[in-house]
């Protein structure tokens, strides 16, 4: 690895961990050079996810872009970059483990809105306002009515499963 100080390529690895998902490698590093420390993940290089968009071009999968989406979602919102990123990195694993060479963005979509879901209400209907292209505030109000049901719904069975 090449020092991101002094550009040396001599290093030596102090510390390694295996993420708390189990799908990478956490590596403490130290220049032999100039002592700086950094540090490095190495995961496992997998096929290349192609989108198959909805006027049916396709397109390399862009995990930046993904990234993006829900940081864009998540703005101004309690919800930090570390959750953010495992959520990205969840979404991939489940595209990954799904489909083998292509992916519709239909099932992107799918995967961001049940994962923003568990994160934040609020970045939830954000991304589903931009994703479904609402054109007025009865959208708002009946997605936001869904998502109080939903969660009134959760709430029983969580009651439920309690009692017993």
């Amino acid at each position: 690895m090449r020092c991101i100080q002094c550009g040396n390529l001599q290093d030596k690895v102090i510390d390694s961990r295996t993420s708390k998902d189990g799908t990478s490698i956490r590596r403490r590093r130290k220049c032999l050079n100039c002592g700086s420390r950094f540090t490095t993940y190495e995961q496992v290089e997998r096929t290349e996810l192609r989108v198959i968009k909805a006027d049916g071009s396709r397109e390399a999968m862009n995990r930046e872009k993904l990234l993006r989406g829900l940081v864009k979602a998540c703005e101004k919102r309690p919800v930090s970059m570390d959750l953010i990123g495992r959520a990205v990195d969840d979404i991939l694993s489940r595209l990954h483990r799904d489909h083998m060479m292509e992916v519709p963005s239909s099932s992107i979509g799918a995967q961001v809105m049940d994962k923003l879901h568990e994160i934040d209400p609020v970045a939830y209907v954000r991304y589903v306002s931009v994703y479904r292209q609402f054109e007025d505030v009865g959208e708002f109000i009946r997605e936001i009515q869904a998502l109080e049901k939903r969660a009134q719904n959760d709430a029983m069975q969580r009651r439920l499963f309690q009692e017993k």
